[in-house]
């Protein structure tokens, strides 16, 4: 995938430490910021396929905290931190995410909201301090993968929450996702650069 940046020297300077992954998911930029930013929605979608996740703690601030363990589907648990950078509602967010507030490891991600319509463009751009730290997110904990399994787990979500606002019908909540897609919720990409 060729992705482009307004941001000149500095997308060149990170280009072999980053990830970027995008998917268009079927509902307006709010609810999707919302199903992003409101701990009551991140349990029921965040992770990879076959992950839970349990918050410890979260205050959805500038210089707040998410403390949160992801329970995988073989029963390792991986202790979690992010803190939130930068907010700018609806449309970007800035966070550091490690294993702990003093992890050396912790990465930098900013994710953007674009209106495309009735739908969002969600794009989520993470920066690894080293090339190394990226490669091995990558190889060894399957990054790429995990991120476009998260972002259809958060479309799906997203779907269920604006059919039942609808009055389409009960919806279940659940964290658990059927792996049907939707056309309107296809559209994933990413990729290492």
């Amino acid at each position: 995938m060729a992705t482009t940046s307004s941001g000149g020297e500095a997308a060149h300077a990170t280009a072999d430490r980053e990830i970027v992954i995008s998917r268009v998911i079927g509902a307006p930029r709010e609810l999707v910021f919302e199903a992003f930013t409101g701990v009551r929605h991140l349990s029921r979608w965040w992770g990879p396929e076959g992950f839970t996740t349990t918050t410890r703690s979260f205050e959805f601030r500038v210089g707040g905290q998410w403390d949160f363990v992801m329970h995988g589907p073989d029963g390792t648990d991986y202790q979690e931190w992010i803190t939130w950078r930068e907010i700018v509602a609806p449309e970007r967010i800035a966070l550091l995410h490690g294993e702990s507030r003093d992890d050396p490891n912790a990465f930098e991600s900013w994710l953007t909201f674009e209106p495309a319509g009735a739908q969002t463009r969600i794009v989520m751009h993470t920066v690894f301090r080293t090339r190394e730290l990226r490669d091995e997110a990558v190889e060894k904990y399957h990054a790429i993968e995990g991120g476009e399994q998260t972002l259809r787990n958060l479309a799906e979500y997203v779907a269920q929450i604006a059919e039942r606002s609808a009055g389409g019908g009960p919806a279940s909540a659940g964290g658990t996702t059927t792996g049907h897609e939707s056309g309107q919720q296809s559209g994933q990409e990413g990729t290492v650069r």
